[in-house]
């Protein structure tokens, strides 16, 4: 039996058809028993570069506690969300999961503080961004099969991927396109003048839900703020109160996980009422036309994005600019930098699998380097520096 032979049912007209798939850069048959959006994301999930997401931050260094995020974990909660959402919406569920999963691929050691120094050293180079970073994993950087480089995904993967803020290139958009998402769409167009597919949307804003409602779960644990900090931001406050309020002789982190398991199911229920509501009204009956729409698809309601920059903004003030995550983020982004300026001044001290493909080239050693600092976990990027700079370390 042919994996298309089992179509579900309840499938919208404006969603990713499997067997409608613009294809992939080097062509391959079919599978017997999964669409080419179940491969996607197996290929990913079995990818060196998903593996490594266990030991990399969101926040907290690996070795600050065991029950932060990590990126791996923010990836599945993600997924799971992303899914839900996608199956109310009546979109593909594994295209909508596998973008999930990849989305974070290319993130730095050290979360946003270690993108912010690789970027800032990559700057005469053309610069850095995780999201370019997760297309060069996806096209070129994984090694594991034998007909090509990368993963071999479907275009719709590739496209949600590099697009998953929306359009690159278009009226207000002044950035130049990042470095390998322009090198890879001018082989394999990405139309990255039009928005991503409903799925894409909707994982991006899955991203959302995920990290604002885990963020108040780590930073409560580390006590980076107290709940009774939380009682003036919109939404938040108040579901916080609504539980203490039924159960009074709630523990504090069982009253906690309720809080956040309500404020995740009230921020998809909101996104999955919007976005149904927009999709009606922009009467689109395919996925190409909701590519072409002026505006995303996928959103929340006016009042509920209202109260995610609220708590966005709580998050940065107290959390994000904590002067114990300031510290950590100092260290973090002066492991990166002395890293990268090690290598480019000394490229032979790169390890002998990367030192060939590093090359004399300015430009092409420089992102090299950035690959392999990149690729490193919290642990691996900690330890490496430490060979290097510490005279009695064994290197």
């Amino acid at each position: 039996m042919a994996w298309d032979s089992v179509w579900p049912v309840g499938r919208a007209p404006y969603a990713s058809h499997p067997q409608q798939s613009r294809g992939r850069l080097y062509p391959e048959p079919e599978h017997a028993m999964r669409s080419p959006f179940q491969r996607d994301r197996d290929r990913i999930i079995h990818s060196t570069a998903f593996r490594r997401l266990k030991h990399k931050t969101q926040v907290f260094v690996y070795h600050e506690g065991d029950h932060y995020r990590t990126r791996l974990t923010h990836s599945l909660e993600v997924a799971q969300i992303a899914r839900t959402v996608a199956r109310a919406l009546g979109l593909d569920e594994d295209l909508a999961e596998a973008l999930a999963l990849a989305h974070d691929l290319g993130h730095t050691p050290f979360g946003h503080a270690g993108e912010e120094a690789l970027n800032a050293e990559m700057q005469p180079y053309g610069g850095f961004t995780h999201n370019d970073q997760t297309l060069r994993i996806l096209t070129r950087l994984e090694h594991g099969y034998a007909e090509f480089d990368g993963l071999n995904l479907c275009w719709e993967t590739l496209e949600g991927t590099a697009k998953h803020n929306g359009p690159l290139v278009g009226p207000g958009l002044e950035h130049a396109v990042p470095p390998t998402i322009a090198e890879y769409d001018r082989g394999h167009s990405l139309d990255l003048h039009t928005y991503p597919g409903a799925e894409a949307q909707v994982a991006s804003l899955a991203d959302d839900i995920a990290y604002n409602n885990h963020d108040i779960d780590d930073g409560l644990r580390a006590g980076l703020f107290a709940r009774a900090d939380l009682a003036d931001v919109p939404l938040v406050g108040p579901v916080f109160a609504e539980v203490a309020r039924k159960y009074p002789l709630l523990d504090e982190s069982r009253l906690v996980h309720e809080a956040i398991r309500r404020l995740i199911d009230r921020m998809v229920t909101d996104l999955v009422s919007e976005t149904g509501r927009r999709l009606t009204e922009s009467g689109v009956t395919s996925v190409d036309e909701v590519r072409l729409l002026p505006g995303p698809v996928a959103s929340f309601s006016e009042a509920m994005r209202n109260h995610d920059r609220a708590l966005k903004r709580f998050l940065f003030e107290r959390m994000y600019r904590h002067y114990r995550v300031n510290r950590m983020s100092s260290k973090a982004r002066r492991v990166v930098r002395e890293l990268f300026q090690l290598f480019v001044a000394e490229p032979e001290c790169l390890p002998g699998e990367w030192r060939p493909a590093a090359g004399t080239g300015t430009v092409a050693t420089a992102r090299i380097i950035a690959d392999y600092l990149a690729g490193m976990t919290d642990r691996f990027a900690l330890d490496e520096h430490r060979r290097l700079f510490d005279t009695y370390a064994s290197v």
